[in-house]
């Protein structure tokens, strides 16, 4: 549950940047999305604490082990990092300086999916 409320996060606060960015263009009020932007990120990050505890937990508590598992979080710190650049963007659209462009935003929002699908494969393929 922790694990699918953090991707979620991840996956939706990207859209609150393109949001605002596009609707910033057009002259809009944008100040609501960075209140939801602000209440997402700490409620995805709660959840992200969660699920490495969780996952913490089952890798000592029942001795996983393999290259597959390696190769997993390699992926897991792949999306810690995101995290954290969806932070720095976060700080950004806060101080009113988010003035990327919205296309960069819009890829930018696909890169999870790029990590989560290789974590999966990993874990119920365990191909290594």
């Amino acid at each position: 549950m922790m694990v699918i409320a953090w991707m979620a996060g991840l996956f939706y606060l990207p859209r609150i940047f393109v949001h605002y960015v596009e609707g910033l263009k057009l002259g809009e009020d944008v100040q609501r999305l960075g209140i939801m932007a602000t209440k997402l990120f700490r409620f995805m990050t709660v959840m992200a604490v969660q699920a490495i505890f969780a996952g913490l937990w089952l890798w000592f508590g029942y001795g996983l082990s393999g290259d597959w598992l390696y190769a997993k979080l390699l992926f897991v710190f792949a999306l810690l990092v995101y995290h954290l650049i969806c932070w720095f963007y976060l700080q950004r659209l806060l101080n009113n300086r988010l003035d990327t462009n919205s296309l960069y935003l819009r890829c930018f929002n696909e890169v999870p999916l790029l990590m989560v699908v290789p974590i999966l494969v990993f874990v119920i393929v365990k191909p290594i």
